[in-house]
């Protein structure tokens, strides 16, 4: 590898950025390529997207030979508000996923280590918890506090980022209070289309098990295969 490439993946790295690194099998070729592929041809464009979404590497057939794709995708995160007892359900099963989870809660009784052993637990305001390490592209974010006063600073946060996942626990009539709060915080319709609200699958869940279940899996549904249409 070239030394140039390499201190740009180092860089990209750190700064967690998504990248592919293309290697021509046949000429030995390389560059880098980063989310929308800008300037590639459309096979090649199609499977870079795929790849970033599968994180999974892959060779697609060019006409100047085959080109490896080769994913760099920072680690995915998890960012949840509130360490509710749903949390305490969704926590394992994130970090099983892979998921870097951290558990955001002022409310000290709630947020300690012995309840999320594993967790990055951080009991400041989600405000100054989301300065320190802004969500991302690579993040999922969940609201969980069902309190206006710590979720929907947070959410003010989440969509102004770039993360892939955005939901908020919640009844039709929550979700319905809380878009007007937002909307007078000056966001719009398709701003709110975000949120999943209320969130997870719809499959009939009940305990706080069963919720975790289906927020996993509507946020694993929407990592591999995009948006869910409108």
């Amino acid at each position: 590898m070239r030394a140039e490439l390499l201190h740009q993946l180092i860089a990209d790295s750190k700064t967690r950025a998504a990248v592919i690194r293309a290697v021509n099998l046949a000429t030995g070729e390389e560059r880098l390529i980063y989310p929308g592929a800008a300037g590639e041809p459309e096979a090649i464009a199609t499977a870079v997207a795929e790849a970033f979404r599968a994180d999974k590497s892959s060779t697609v057939t060019t006409k100047a030979g085959p080109l490896f794709l080769g994913v760099q995708n920072p680690h995915l995160r998890m960012v949840v508000i509130g360490a509710v007892h749903i949390a305490q359900a969704l926590a394992p099963m994130a970090q099983l996923a892979g998921y870097e989870l951290r558990i955001i809660d002022p409310r000290g009784a709630f947020a300690t280590r012995a309840r999320f052993p594993r967790a990055e637990v951080i009991s400041d305001w989600p405000e100054e918890a989301l300065a320190a390490a802004p969500p991302d592209a690579r993040t999922a974010f969940v609201a969980l506090t069902h309190d206006p006063k710590i979720d929907d600073p947070a959410l003010h946060i989440a969509l102004k980022s770039e993360c892939f996942y955005i939901g908020a626990l919640g009844s039709k009539k929550t979700r319905a209070s809380r878009n007007e709060r937002l909307v007078k915080r000056g966001f719009s319709d398709t701003d709110l289309a975000r949120i999943h609200g209320p969130i997870g699958l719809d499959i009939g869940a009940r305990s706080p098990a069963e919720i975790a279940i289906a927020i996993m899996a509507q946020i694993t549904g929407i990592l591999r295969r995009g948006p869910e249409p409108t």
